[in-house]
């Protein structure tokens, strides 16, 4: 039976650690200094080299690429309907944020009209649950008028406006 210290296996995991920092064995022919390297960065089984969570990954990534405040946008309008109730939800649809102003489009202009008195509180419910949205004023629209630019019988020129006078 071979002699395990002997093997080629023994050998190769042997100039390994002295290559890559392990303590050598005592050899023949070498030196009584023993080389350190000094490498930057992390080493194996040393601290702070436990897996992270994923979720804490994902934040760092999004706020060292300025990320954090689109997604809290996003964030808002995804849930609009747990912001205002589903009832309201039914009836009014958030659109988009542009410059600190939260747009809804709402079903009539009575819609409108009762979310334009919640207003303040609605700014204050999405400040408190969504602070990087940065949203200071929410504009409610209501449905949008009829246009005479479009249809089988429109004709160029100011359309129907132009026989009032």
């Amino acid at each position: 039976m071979p002699d395990p210290m002997n093997s080629e296996a023994a050998r190769v995991y042997q100039h390994f650690r002295e290559i890559f920092g392990g303590e050598p064995r005592g050899r023949a022919g070498r030196s009584g200094r023993v080389r350190t390297r000094e490498t930057p960065g992390s080493q194996p089984f040393t601290s702070g080299r436990d897996p992270k969570a994923l979720g804490a990954t994902l934040d760092g990534l999004s706020s060292q690429l300025g990320w954090t405040g689109p997604l809290s946008q996003h964030e808002v309008l995804a849930s609009w309907a747990e912001i205002v109730g589903e009832e309201t939800a039914r009836h009014s649809e958030a659109i988009a944020i542009e410059g600190g102003v939260l747009q809804v489009r709402c079903e009539s202009t009575a819609w409108a009209t009762q979310l334009r008195l919640m207003r303040a509180q609605l700014v204050t419910e999405i400040g408190s649950r969504f602070p990087g949205a940065a949203v200071e004023t929410i504009r409610f629209q209501g449905p949008d008028a009829p246009t005479w630019k479009r249809g089988p019988r429109s004709v160029p020129g100011r359309g129907p406006r132009d026989t009032y006078g």
